[in-house]
């Protein structure tokens, strides 16, 4: 049962129609490193289309019925958005879901000092990842700060060719040998992943009276920036020089690292692979490839009125197990449906219950592309392969499925009806072999309600590295297979 290659049924409409996608998609991963700026993108899409704030619907007693759209977001780092239908909610929805986080280096609350006339950050890092895949790579630092006064701050420096990027460091070939000699979660350390920001010292010229008269003249004090970075020169100099480029620019002093959400992504844009440009390369398509064909399958709904209420579930934190309140494992959506159906006169938590157990998900995760350099961990015949079109896990999970989702045969049969129905190219695939290792996605978590869920999303190589690839013509069909789901998934 080989899947054909998506490549060869294009004609020149599709080949042009998945370019434009592929290039959209390159700009969506570029512009969008974390899940607050994918959440903060995908809101601005969702309103560009139409939707409203829930909240203001809420606040402002909006009626809500067949045709009508919905946005809501959790921490500014989780987006729900529902396009209802025209049955009840109660008979149920299509939904699909991703996630928004991807593995990445996080600034600790207390991070900057001075070591050896270098300034670092200390991190700690988000996910499941090879440490030492992060060393000697351009690195860009993206979030917010914020502070007391109740300002937030946001932060993106290395993105822009101007801007600077920072690294950690590595040993050279010529002194390693007692450290190639470790084994490879061992070669470089957690604690050893900090970031190198800076060299230069902070110099204070002596002021003199002219230089305060102009300094006043200004609108300056003398010490001002001096005190923001709460250094002398005499005491880590390439410290304070840090701090006070950061009081220059952002209005940052030490003490708001405290309260501060910086993460340390690769720096630059995604890029296309391969001569034949069949590819892409970027950060973070774990799960930012099904995340973003997710939104743009509910988009293209239009102003068409599906006839199940069309939702796309878009979550933080599932790669530390879909915890906290922005994560898949949190009220937030069952607590968003609840609130839509109130407003639809859909009152109750019965009828709620009816509506999420009676609904249909994709849960839209990526799958590990078969990689001939590491055959030896894969089942050829149960694998994903590049260009092979969507990928369906019917199970996820470790060595006997621990931690799996599995859906039903029934609910299998109808996913390949609709993917047929709609000419989807699609394949079906294993997380390697049985005894190898395994993963996990949000797909249980939904799963609790009795609703039908099945794991589908886009093969990628050199998953969680710094730089995954995938192929275009599988994002392609993952967009067709989304929309074709949620607009016939009855």
């Amino acid at each position: 049962m080989e899947r054909n290659v998506a490549w060869k049924q294009y004609d020149e409409t599709a080949l042009a129609e998945l370019e434009a996608l592929a290039a959209d998609y390159i700009d969506f991963i570029s512009e969008n490193k974390t899940e607050r700026e994918c959440a903060t993108a995908a809101i601005a899409a969702a309103e560009n289309a139409g939707y409203d704030s829930l909240a203001d619907c809420i606040a402002a007693g909006t009626p809500v019925g067949p045709g009508s759209k919905l946005w809501a977001c959790a921490q500014g780092k989780a987006v729900v958005l529902v396009h209802v239908g025209s049955e009840p909610l109660a008979a149920g929805l299509n939904i699909l879901g991703a996630h928004i986080d991807s593995p990445r280096l996080d600034i600790k609350q207390n991070p900057l000092y001075e070591a050896n006339d270098f300034a670092l950050l200390d991190t700690h890092y988000y996910g499941g990842i090879k440490n030492y895949q992060w060393t000697a790579l351009p690195l860009a630092l993206h979030g917010v700060v914020a502070q007391t006064d109740g300002t937030v701050v946001e932060v993106n420096i290395g993105e822009d060719p101007a801007d600077p990027v920072f690294c950690v460091t590595d040993l050279l070939p010529h002194l390693g040998a007692q450290q190639l000699d470790k084994k490879g979660a061992k070669v470089v350390e957690g604690e050893d992943l900090d970031v190198l920001v800076g060299n230069r010292p902070l110099v204070e010229a002596a002021a003199t009276d002219t230089d305060a008269d102009a300094e006043a003249a200004e609108g300056a004090e003398p010490k001002e920036a001096a005190e923001a970075t709460g250094e002398t020169a005499g005491k880590d100099p390439v410290k304070a020089h840090v701090l006070s480029l950061l009081a220059d620019k952002y209005g940052i002093a030490e003490e708001d690292f405290l309260s501060a959400e910086l993460e340390v992504v690769p720096a630059g844009r995604a890029r296309d692979l391969g001569l034949d440009r069949s590819m892409v390369i970027g950060y973070g398509q774990d799960d930012r490839v099904c995340a973003y064909t997710s939104l743009a399958a509910q988009l293209a709904l239009g102003d068409d009125v599906p006839a199940r209420t069309a939702v796309c579930v878009l979550v933080d934190k599932e790669e530390i197990g879909s915890v906290g309140a922005s994560g898949m494992a949190s009220m937030f959506f069952e607590n968003t449906i609840a609130e839509i159906m109130a407003l639809a006169g859909e009152d109750g938590p019965l009828a709620l219950r009816r509506a999420l157990t009676r609904s249909r998900m994709l849960s839209s995760d990526v799958s590990a592309g078969f990689d001939p350099a590491y055959a030896s961990v894969y089942e050829a015949k149960n694998s994903a392969y590049l260009g092979r079109g969507l990928v369906f896990n019917k199970y996820t999970g470790a060595r006997g499925k621990s931690g799996s989702n599995d859906a039903s045969a029934e609910y299998v049969a109808l996913v390949r009806r609709i993917m047929d129905d709609a000419h989807v190219s699609f394949q079906t695939a294993e997380l390697g072999r049985v005894d190898a290792g395994g993963g996990g996605t949000i797909a249980y978590i939904p799963a609790k309600y009795g609703m039908d869920v099945i794991d589908s999303g886009v093969a990628v190589l050199s998953m969680h590295a710094p730089w995954e690839v995938t192929s275009k013509a599988d994002i392609y069909e993952a967009r067709r297979g989304y929309e074709a789901f949620l607009r016939d998934a009855s």
